[in-house]
């Protein structure tokens, strides 16, 4: 007896915020999630380790063009180090190397993460996707080749100590881009004379994103298919730290054929394009004027805006 056939693949425009469960890669959830909408076209925005919890923002169809977008974005996370145990990956998923007694106070604690705080240069883990050659670390790291990695300059913005209980540390980072905070970890347990390594963590915010409206895969999966449609947000969300240009019909009708229009700005400044409240999509201003077309979307009727 044959297998059911698959529906036809939806046209889904829009970006769920998925509180993501640990023990499930990024790309994993994302394919879970494309299956429940039965979406044609997903991508995410960025990567969690398996290890790791919290929010990662899944984009579907027109919103894929954004994705990029919040690469660059500062983002926040709460944290539990284990101190006394250090590890081959700086994570609680690598082998341990060494165990030592724990000591410390909280006051201890505190003035070690006050150095971490603002700009500081941190040196990549082996255990990351960046490449070397066109391949990345980790595969190095598993093949038991240690490579030289030049220290990064990465800016934390806040570091605030929530709780220690003997040998656990909880606390909460917002950091810029490309901030490790398995290293971070590593680095607070050698300050503290006792190593440690990154036990937990959750992300909390991507730039202007946050957790508060994020939903899990199961609880997605108990929703009627247009109860998870509802848990779309739309594809500007992915945009909101910029400002925003509402045109009038005839400069919309231009700039949605790829024309640039006239616009008052600084040059190089880039903005969100709308026509009374419709999305239309990125755009920049250039040197002599005009507002420029980079990523728009397509005339589906379905990319509703949030300016």
């Amino acid at each position: 007896m044959n297998a059911p056939r698959r529906p036809p693949g939806r046209a889904v425009d829009g970006v769920l915020l998925l509180d993501k469960a640990p023990g499930i890669s990024s790309n994993g959830a994302l394919q879970s999630a494309r299956r429940l909408y039965n979406a044609l076209k997903a991508g995410h925005t960025g990567t969690l380790d398996p290890l790791a919890t919290g929010l990662l923002p899944l984009c579907f169809g027109e919103a894929t063009k954004f994705a990029g977008e919040l690469l660059d974005a500062d983002k926040s996370y709460d944290a539990v180090i284990r101190l006394g145990v250090t590890t081959d990956t700086a994570d609680a998923e690598g082998q341990v190397l060494e165990t030592r007694p724990v000591a410390v106070t909280r006051q201890q604690v505190e003035a070690v993460l006050q150095r971490f705080q603002g700009e500081i240069m941190q040196v990549p883990p082996m255990h990351s996707a960046l490449k070397r050659d066109g391949k990345p670390l980790y595969e190095y790291a598993r093949a038991g080749i240690e490579l030289e990695r030049q220290p990064r300059r990465v800016t934390i913005h806040a570091i605030r100590l929530l709780a220690v209980e003997h040998d656990k540390i909880s606390m909460s980072v917002d950091c810029s881009k490309g901030t490790y905070i398995r290293t971070l970890a590593e680095d607070v347990g050698r300050l503290l004379g006792c190593g440690a390594h990154l036990e937990g963590l959750r992300r909390t915010r991507i730039g202007g994103l946050s957790l508060d409206h994020a939903v899990t895969l199961a609880e997605l999966a108990d929703l009627s298919l247009s109860g998870r449609d509802a848990r779309l947000a739309p594809a500007d969300s992915l945009l909101l730290d910029l400002p925003a240009a509402e045109l009038g019909e005839i400069d919309a009708a231009h700039l949605i054929h790829g024309q640039p229009v006239r616009w008052n700005g600084p040059a190089g400044a880039r903005l969100r394009a709308y026509a009374s409240g419709r999305f239309l999509g990125l755009c920049q201003l250039s040197s002599d004027g005009y507002l420029v077309p980079r990523r728009l979307v397509a005339e589906r009727g379905t990319a509703s805006g949030s300016a």
